[in-house]
């Protein structure tokens, strides 16, 4: 299901939608404060989260693996925490990859568990303690940053530039999850995704680091003598037809599926059919191809999302901020 154009459009009082939904924003967002207010449990090691506010992508997950990376390269084992969209494993269970589907623990685990231990379930706090008793001695949470049930020592808020927090209204009147500065006043730094059309950094309060990086596609995997049938099932599949033209590549369709999809049997039927009448080749991103049976996933080609920050510094003044964390 797709977003309502409403939202992303600058607020105004004569937006009869918005105006009509307020009443049921201010109490998802009365909800969402009362959540937030319940007891943590605090894990013995410094715990990460990458967050947003608003619904749908923003590049959490590029921006954990990254970090991820860079821990181990500092010699640290870090562990991911997710909460296994669509999956059905239960709380605390460690995501094998030779053994679970998407069905069972999410798209995103699939790939988080090919980088470092990768643990699934709502309940932050189960999974934190099962890897700690693996041998986690950091931990990094991929989205979460309204879910209490863990205490977060650095919580980085993920906002794509070219969306910023769209009308600013609280669901679903908007598509925030909570007001902008209750978030900000949670949140020890800012992460831009892609340029900064909206003026994001401008409105940040004074005080919180604001970093910056930008998500390129990597399509050196791609054919670029067929026609090629695009396809996504993420946050903004926008974004991902509009990295491919950037990358040279002009697809001959372009099909945009919910966040998360779960391709059918005949989708995924159609999707070889229209390849191969236009006698071309299907592209999408790893995080689709993990939702496909094993003989389209033969087919398709996938495009990695690589993250490029603005200056080598920042991600090494997180890894410092979330590391140096002591416990009392």
């Amino acid at each position: 299901m797709q977003p309502p154009a409403f939202w992303w459009r600058p607020a105004t009082d004569s937006d009869l939608a918005a105006w009509l939904l307020a009443p049921l924003a201010h109490i998802y967002a009365a909800a969402t404060a009362r959540r937030l207010r319940r007891a943590s449990w605090q894990a013995p090691v410094p715990v990460l989260c990458c967050g947003n506010i608003g619904v749908g992508g923003a590049g959490k997950t590029p921006l954990v693996m990254d970090l991820a990376k860079r821990a181990i390269s500092r010699g640290r084992r870090p562990a991911f925490l997710s909460r296994g969209y669509g999956g059905r494993a239960r709380a605390g269970t460690r995501v094998d990859p030779k053994l679970h589907t998407a069905r069972d623990v999410g798209d995103e685990p699939l790939l988080l568990a090919r980088i470092a231990p990768c643990y699934v379930g709502a309940d932050r706090a189960v999974s934190a303690r099962r890897a700690v008793a693996d041998g986690a001695d950091c931990l990094l949470m991929d989205d979460g940053f309204q879910n209490p049930t863990l205490h977060q020592d650095l919580a980085l808020v993920v906002v794509d530039g070219a969306v910023g927090f769209g009308n600013g209204r609280v669901l679903p009147a908007g598509p925030l999850r909570e007001p902008v500065a209750t978030a900000f006043a949670r949140a020890g730094g800012v992460v831009i995704m892609g340029g900064d059309q909206q003026g994001i950094a401008a409105s940040l309060p004074d005080g919180l680091p604001c970093f910056a990086a930008t998500l390129q596609p990597d399509t050196q995997s791609v054919p670029r003598n067929r026609p090629i049938i695009a396809f996504a099932g993420i946050g903004r599949p926008a974004k991902f037809f509009e990295g491919l033209a950037q990358s040279g590549l002009r697809p001959a369709r372009c099909l945009a599926f919910p966040d998360h999809h779960a391709y059918t049997a005949a989708e995924q039927a159609r999707l070889h059919r229209l390849a191969a009448q236009a006698g071309g080749c299907l592209v999408t991103t790893r995080k689709d191809a993990v939702r496909l049976n094993a003989a389209l996933q033969a087919e398709v080609h996938t495009v990695d999302l690589q993250l490029a920050w603005t200056t080598p510094a920042m991600p090494e003044r997180i890894l410092d901020l979330w590391l140096g964390t002591t416990r009392q």
